[in-house]
């Protein structure tokens, strides 16, 4: 029996699913497929945290359900990790909670504080569930335009004088998925200031703290700008900085008003993450650090290769400052075409797959990301596959991207 299913509706079609179709039907056929698609690390979690997780699993009592706000020894270790790294004090009892994946953590939050009609301000082109998690629960969403040739300021002034309803809240992602954008703390202090004024919670999505290319410029917290937690809630995750990303550990920290409304949902949807994995994800954060540093040296060498050997083949990628992704324009041939039609073309031509522009909002289109989770032998591979396509014909003809 069909039905019109109220959230369901409100879901525009995922634009990604069409290069994921033709991503498998490679494979299936036995293409070798170089995959710069998804930001899924490839890197594996260092042995430290994968020995605590086999001594916790071993011990019958962690088998019980755990606690839907974290366990406190890991609620303890998140606020030492903001009192080394930031010099932010966390009260662990209500200021922090841990969540089953930052994503996890962004969706409830959204089903805590938004009902239908409230409006959210979101950066464009964005991470999927920084709108979508807002328009499952029923707000409205009033995208800003991102990047270098944007003034923020000036389109943040714009998004709340033009919308009715005011805004419950603004979205906030740097180091940026997709672009890499980096901001310092002056930055987020015109922000704080801005909502405090005006009576608007933010949500800043900190994902990427750890994957930095500058060691005299590491990314800073917005809940370092005093005052910052009377309007503010941070997300944090051990995906990237741990190479956990299976694992689904996030956290939220900041304003015990919004602490308080995702742990209460919270409390009602589930029972926390296995507490194995958070007795594992506690040694992470509280453990020896060389790894995370590791990590950052791979990611920045990778980035490093992919922008020099891509450049040789006639693609010119700008190095992304932070994260584990480079946002390109799609190269002059495809401009009128679209990311859809390259992303599509790049994969079934040269066997090479990254992710379309226009899937992370109108505003991404033009752009494609390309994830730093191949080799070094991978990506040079890729390049030479991209520079045998990027001498062949015009790209073929393609219908444009539905527009989100």
């Amino acid at each position: 029996m069909p039905q019109d299913f109220y959230r369901i509706k409100r879901l525009p079609p995922y634009l990604f699913a069409e290069v994921n179709a033709l991503k498998a039907a490679a494979r299936a056929r036995g293409e070798d497929i170089i995959d710069f698609g998804m930001g899924n690390p490839d890197l594996p979690t260092p042995q430290h945290i994968i020995d605590k997780m086999v001594e916790a699993v071993a011990d019958p009592k962690t088998h019980r359900y755990s606690q839907s706000r974290g366990i406190p020894g890991l609620r303890k270790a998140l606020a030492a990790y903001y009192a080394r790294r930031f010099n932010v004090e966390l009260d662990p009892e209500t200021e922090a909670i841990v969540t089953i994946g930052s994503k996890e953590g962004l969706a409830n939050l959204a089903q805590a504080i938004s009902a239908p009609g409230d409006v959210i301000l979101s950066p464009n082109p964005s991470y999927p569930i920084h709108p979508y998690g807002f328009m499952i629960a029923g707000a409205t969403i009033r995208h800003m335009p991102i990047g270098p040739e944007y003034d923020y300021m000036r389109e943040l002034e714009r998004g709340v004088q033009h919308s009715v309803p005011k805004p419950i809240a603004v979205i906030v992602n740097f180091p940026s998925n997709p672009t890499a954008q980096v901001v310092d703390l002056d930055f987020y202090g015109e922000i704080v200031d801005f909502a405090r004024s005006r009576g608007i919670y933010i949500l800043s999505d900190l994902a990427y703290s750890e994957i930095y290319f500058d060691e005299d410029k590491p990314p800073p917290s917005i809940l370092q700008v005093p005052g910052a937690k009377d309007v503010a809630v941070e997300f944090t995750s051990m995906s990237k900085t741990y190479s956990m990303p299976g694992w689904r550990i996030g956290f939220a920290a900041g304003n015990p008003e919004l602490i308080g409304a995702l742990t209460r949902v919270k409390s009602y949807l589930d029972y926390g993450a296995f507490t194995p994995i958070q007795v594992a994800a506690t040694a992470a954060l509280n453990g020896p650090q060389e790894c995370v540093a590791e990590a950052r040296a791979i990611y920045k060498a990778r980035r490093d290769v992919l922008v020099e050997s891509f450049g040789r083949a006639g693609w010119d990628i700008p190095p992304p400052p932070a994260t584990m992704f480079a946002w390109a324009k799609v190269p002059e041939p495809w401009h009128d075409k679209g990311s859809m039609a390259f992303s599509k073309e790049l994969l079934q031509e040269a066997g090479v797959a990254v992710s379309p522009g226009i899937g992370f909002g109108e505003h991404g289109e033009g752009h494609v990301r390309i994830a730093l989770v191949e080799n070094e032998h991978r990506i040079r591979q890729a390049a030479r596959n991209l520079k045998k396509f990027l001498a062949q014909k015009e790209p073929t003809s393609a219908e444009p991207a539905e527009a989100l």
